[in-house]
């Protein structure tokens, strides 16, 4: 399907996004060494279809992104886990912001990550990713700068390879993403993008309830695999 045809066809919601996407990582699938990751929310329906297509673990990484003070839509960087923060130098220079304008801007999406590390957690030990093969999802990307900021943090832990992927994203975020990531998985590049809600029937946002459903159906059925 081309972006021409989509456009007509929009995903239904994210489950069938990640099911489309999954297609497009099939080589990845029963291999022991690889494991999906999350951005939350919205990431976890999209990537819970892939894992389960791959016969994957799941599991969240959480990046926040950081919002422009006038208008916290326009994302001037992201925070990811372990406090690894990322900005767009060209957005911080146009709108003047200081190193104190910038810490207070993070301030509470740091708050906010600290949360849901605790909620979507609890007690369970990050999973370790050396030289694992780690598969970032999300369910769209626009400027790219929140998965950006999960790879870099990411890289840190050293895996063998990091994949970025989303169902629908801008060529602009794709381009950049391939200087940081080993490689990118963007199925759909429509130009313009305008928004990534626009390409999905149903864009409801995904509650946290649904997120540790989620987790909770994943890590079941791998506790079934390792028991029998």
């Amino acid at each position: 399907m081309d972006n021409d045809a989509h456009i007509a066809n929009r995903f239904a919601d994210r489950r069938e996004a990640g099911r489309i996407l999954a297609q497009k990582l099939l080589e990845f699938r029963g291999r022991p060494d690889v494991i999906v990751l999350a951005l939350p929310r919205g990431g976890v329906p999209v990537a819970f279809e892939v894992a389960t297509a791959l016969e994957a673990p799941l599991d969240v990484f959480i990046v926040r992104k950081i919002g422009a003070p006038w208008n916290p839509e326009l994302a001037l960087g992201a925070i990811a886990s372990g406090g690894r923060y990322v900005l767009d130098a060209e957005v911080v220079r146009q709108l003047q912001l200081d190193e104190s304008d910038i810490q207070r801007l993070i301030a509470p999406e740091r708050q906010e990550l600290e949360r849901r590390e605790q909620l979507y957690r609890d007690a369970r030990p990050f999973p370790s990713l050396a030289g694992r093969i780690v598969i970032i999802i999300d369910d769209g990307l626009a400027t790219g700068a929140t998965m950006r900021a999960a790879i870099e943090a990411i890289r840190a832990e050293h895996p063998a390879h990091i994949i970025a992927a989303a169902p629908v994203a801008s060529s602009e975020a794709c381009d950049m993403l391939r200087d940081v990531a080993d490689r990118t998985v963007c199925p759909y590049t429509p130009e313009p993008l305008y928004g990534v809600g626009l390409w999905y029937e149903d864009f409801s946002q995904t509650t946290d309830a649904e997120v540790l459903e989620l987790l909770r159906r994943s890590a079941a059925r791998f506790s079934h695999v390792d028991a029998s």
